[in-house]
């Protein structure tokens, strides 16, 4: 989510800005997937802008393509999240808007919304076939068993 008002992206998109570092930090975790939600759309100047809209998708889109995702693949949606516009249905603030539209090797996707954009991600493939793998909470030395390591599946 990034904040669309005045100062307020630009203070996040900053060399030491909070959207750079969620941005880094999702690709370093390797989250594949991304949606980019420009939220706070009812308090840009004008309200609903879509000259700032366009302003922003096109900084973020340079920044996240350094990361190293490729910006096609990510849907940027306008949003207000104070007044509902654009979250579960198409607003009529933002004319504009003609939707959100993704190209993966997957295949493409397109939607208005933010919930059509969640609904468009693809879960990830899970490797059953391959050993349990479980985080360890400890490892107890056990006199005449052995090493016991402990943890949840």
């Amino acid at each position: 989510i990034v904040a669309a008002g005045t100062g307020e992206f630009e203070a996040g998109i900053s060399k030491n800005g909070q959207t750079r570092e969620h941005a880094l930090l999702a690709f370093t975790l390797g989250v594949k997937q991304l949606i980019v939600g420009v939220n706070k759309m009812d308090s840009t100047e004008p309200p609903y802008s879509e000259a700032r809209f366009e302003e922003i998708k096109k900084e973020v889109s340079s920044y996240i393509k350094k990361i190293g995702y490729n910006p096609a693949a990510v849907a940027f949606v306008p949003i207000s999240g104070w007044h509902g516009d654009n979250m579960l249905e198409p607003s009529d603030k933002m004319p504009w808007f003609k939707g959100w539209s993704i190209e993966r090797k997957e295949g493409k996707a397109d939607g208005k919304c933010l919930i059509e954009a969640l609904d468009a991600i693809l879960p990830p493939t899970r490797p059953t076939e391959k050993p349990l793998r479980l985080p360890l909470q400890d490892v107890y030395k056990i006199g005449g068993i052995g090493t016991v390591p402990v943890g949840r599946v």
